[in-house]
């Protein structure tokens, strides 16, 4: 990166990359054209109610984006990719989804020319059930607990490999390849032939990303405790980013995080020996992302990850249904119905129980 980036003022600089404090649009508009190998970021979602690390109105979103969306394609080389993490959000005041994440990505493919490689989801099992009105008040919807992930190239061949990504098989597959597997046709048409059974060390992951935000004691944490400095509060996983830094990118490839936040994908691409640059416009978030890089401690490696082998797993839909419902659905869609507490309230035996209408 000599030579291309010496006008700027860089707040700190690691082995492999720097941070960049300041606006990433003025960045990315000085890079080479065809120059980097992979964005990849969680930039402000839109939101209706605003939140501390700043954010753009969901209704406004489109236009905030489209002069980054511009440079990010002049600059992302043809074999590159730009994956976006964003989360959605909620009408002001109604049960309703807005629709700003898919015009994002609509946008960016029918305005900028980018190509939908694939969408992921990466599901957090420590989400919290919110919106609190419509989920765990009203009851009228479940929990959002999904992140879109738009994995977006500049043409339809980045260069790409799952073979960096794999995933242990499940219990099944494990007696599967132990037992031996009759090829045959399945209900769905799909033909099944003998190559199915063979071993190949691991599985292929499908597009959604199971990995819990709980991150409680890291060296980045301890670092903003130690210097009296307020974390970032919407940080991603590093498992988030390393899924697709591993899966797209091959060392010494420039990896660029536009909206960094805490810099987690620098401390990845750092480990994994990419070069890379993390832009962020907030000062206090950048003076505690450098505890990222004051250390050797970085995040697991491959084989303590394997070791542990931690699953998430999920009820099945039917687990906990019975044949009869105990209660009647409001006709309202739940409009009329007035804020009561989650769990019903222990009320002494014989006390009458009072009628809300």
């Amino acid at each position: 990166m000599a030579g291309l980036f010496d006008r700027f003022e860089w707040f700190h600089e690691g082995a492999h990359g720097r941070i960049f404090h300041g606006d990433s649009y003025h960045l990315i508009s000085n890079l080479r054209a065809s120059s980097v190998d992979l964005f990849v970021t969680s930039p402000p979602f839109g939101l209706v109610r605003e939140k501390e690390y700043g954010n753009v109105q969901a209704d406004n979103y489109i236009d905030w984006f489209r002069p980054f969306a511009t440079e990010l394609h002049r600059t992302l080389k043809n074999t590159g990719s730009l994956v976006i993490d964003i989360g959605g959000t909620w009408n002001k005041g109604l049960p309703t989804r807005h629709l700003y994440h898919f015009k994002l990505l609509i946008m960016l493919c029918e305005e900028f020319g980018f190509h939908l490689a694939q969408d992921f989801y990466w599901w957090n099992p420590a989400k919290l059930p919110t919106p609190a009105e419509w989920v765990t008040v009203r009851r009228i919807r479940v929990k959002d607990a999904i992140n879109k992930v738009w994995w977006l190239s500049k043409t339809p061949w980045p260069k790409a490999s799952n073979k960096r990504i794999l995933q242990p098989y499940s219990d099944h597959m494990k007696d599967l390849l132990k037992n031996g597997y009759q090829p045959k046709m399945r209900p769905s048409g799909h033909d099944i032939s003998q190559k199915f059974g063979t071993d190949n060390g691991a599985a292929i992951p499908p597009n959604l990303i199971a990995v819990a935000n709980t991150e409680s004691n890291s060296s980045y944490l301890r670092y903003c405790r130690a210097n009296d400095i307020k974390p970032h509060p919407a940080r991603f996983p590093v498992e988030l980013p390393e899924f697709f830094v591993r899966m797209l990118t091959d060392e010494n490839d420039l990896v660029i995080d536009p909206f960094a936040g805490s810099c987690v994908t620098g401390e990845i691409c750092e480990r994994l020996k990419r070069r890379w640059i993390c832009a962020e416009l907030r000062r206090d978030y950048v003076q505690g992302a450098v505890g990222r890089f004051l250390t050797d401690e970085f995040p697991p490696n491959v084989a303590n990850r394997n070791a542990e082998n931690v699953s998430y797993r999920i009820a099945r839909p039917g687990a906990n249904w019975t044949d009869r419902t105990t209660d009647q659905l409001d006709a309202t869609g739940g409009q009329s119905a007035k804020a009561v507490a989650a769990s019903p309230v222990k009320r002494p035996v014989g006390r009458p129980r009072k009628v809300r209408p």
